[in-house]
């Protein structure tokens, strides 16, 4: 199951740059791939704005 960034995101570019894989790409709010997403929660970890979370 992949993580999904919801529209609280801040588009502050923390989680992209601890993403272990590259799978978040940059727009008006951030989006995680969930082909490359491996689920493992460092960018909710580290998001300041607490905008992800496991998609359900």
């Amino acid at each position: 199951m992949a993580y999904k960034i919801s529209n609280d995101c801040i588009a502050c570019g923390t989680c992209k740059d601890e993403c272990p894989m590259g799978a978040i790409s940059e727009g008006e709010h951030y989006v995680i791939d969930p082909d490359v997403c491996v689920d493992c929660g460092t960018c909710a970890d580290v998001c300041p704005s607490g905008a992800i979370a496991p998609e359900a």
